[in-house]
């Protein structure tokens, strides 16, 4: 919108130079960032105490870390105060014609109703379930599937109606088109190795990544800061990626494809990074507030469309490992469970307590020590992902 007003008023008053700077991407970025943490510091504590009025409390597990019995009606769903960050920092600073940003803010806004609906059924209705397994991911699979067919040509192609002639050219085709080398699944640290999808290739992994990476930092949101530091790291390293592959010269010289408007993504992973470090400010052990499921499943979401847009999809698995051996720990202790009780009658588990965190929580560190070492396991993936872009 900022972006819009000065270009216009530019036009009116061409003496008014000072007013470029907002043509600038590193600079919008940068005041996106900004100004997210500052409306999450100023909301912060609003958005709380509307929580803890409307007994939107944390249910905590009897058969779970002792230790977090304590934390029990801790309001949750804190989420809403990222989102809310994200969006008016986004709407304000970005080029509202780009197709990108709208796509990831649709998904990422998509999976918070879901993550809200299902927090709302947990707290208010008191319904321990929540929103059912098979609703919550008919619903994540729509939202994910629309976003996948969309980016299969939009990935493709300059502009919408370029998308719209692709799509019908797929059609026509017997759904047999192929889709150009930039479509392809991309390699890190290699130059020249991309396995081409095809469309529907492109499809089934952009539905997996976006739906495995909100699935997945959903699983990691379990202790006090241990799922946004790692969201602000990951999203903050994309950033740098869509940058770059906005970029006519940068793609070209470290051998990148060059996608058109995707740098604009770097406002929203801007707007993320602020809005993620407010929320930390009140997350951070002892938490003042949990993020909840509006918040996980949404910020998961917005990672996945990102490194899909950016053809980047095995560099976020590098980056984002945290969250890869979270959701792994939890499908091999319930796949062992299950085959063990079917083979010997009794369940049998390989880690104390699932997910990851909680097996090293058992093990007796202590929750502080267990957050602060995923952070820096994060870190370092996340230069090693970064390496990824000269390194080839």
């Amino acid at each position: 919108m900022l972006l819009s007003l000065s270009q216009w008023l530019l036009t009116l008053y061409p003496e008014w130079g000072f007013l470029r700077i907002f043509q600038y991407l590193t600079f919008r970025a940068v005041m996106s960032a900004m100004t997210a943490l500052l409306i999450g510091l100023a909301f912060g504590p609003w958005v709380i105490r509307r929580l803890t009025e409307l007994k939107i409390g944390q249910p905590i597990r009897e058969y779970g870390v002792q230790a977090h019995l304590q934390k029990r009606g801790t309001p949750t769903m804190g989420g809403v105060l990222i989102l809310i960050g994200i969006a008016v920092s986004t709407v304000l600073w970005f080029d509202w014609t780009n197709r990108f940003v709208w796509v990831v803010m649709v998904v990422t806004f998509g999976f918070g109703a879901v993550g809200w609906v299902d927090d709302w059924r947990k707290v208010v209705k008191k319904d321990p379930e929540g929103m059912r397994s098979r609703e919550k991911f008919f619903w994540q699979s729509l939202v994910g599937l629309l976003a996948a067919m969309y980016l299969a040509f939009a990935v493709s192609e300059s502009t919408n109606q370029k998308v719209l002639e692709l799509f019908f050219e797929w059609i026509r085709s017997g759904f047999n088109t192929a889709l150009p080398p930039k479509a392809g699944l991309m390699v890190p640290f290699f130059k020249t190795i991309n396995y081409p999808l095809g469309v529907l290739g492109f499809i089934g992994v952009t539905y997996f990544v976006i739906v495995g990476c909100s699935n997945a930092v959903n699983f990691t949101d379990g202790l006090d800061g241990l799922a946004i530091m790692p969201v602000v790291l990951v999203g903050s390293a994309l950033g740098i990626f869509a940058y770059i592959v906005g970029n006519a010269v940068y793609s070209k010289y470290l051998f990148f494809p060059h996608i058109p408007g995707a740098g604009e993504l770097l406002i929203f992973c801007g707007a993320l990074a602020g809005a993620g470090l407010a929320f930390l400010w009140f997350n951070a052990h002892p938490a003042q507030v949990f993020m909840g499921d509006v918040g996980a499943l949404s910020l998961g979401g917005a990672l996945g469309t990102i490194a899909v847009i950016t053809r980047q999809e095995i560099v976020l698995g590098i980056m984002g490992a945290v969250f890869v051996a979270e959701v792994l720990s939890v499908m091999i202790q319930v796949s062992w469970f299950k085959y063990t009780k079917k083979r010997y009658g009794e369940g049998r588990r390989i880690f104390l307590m699932a997910p990851l965190h909680h097996h090293f929580e058992k093990k007796g560190w202590r929750e502080t020590q267990v957050v602060i070492r995923f952070w820096i396991v994060t870190m370092l993936l996340c230069l090693v992902g970064l390496a990824s872009l000269k390194l080839r």
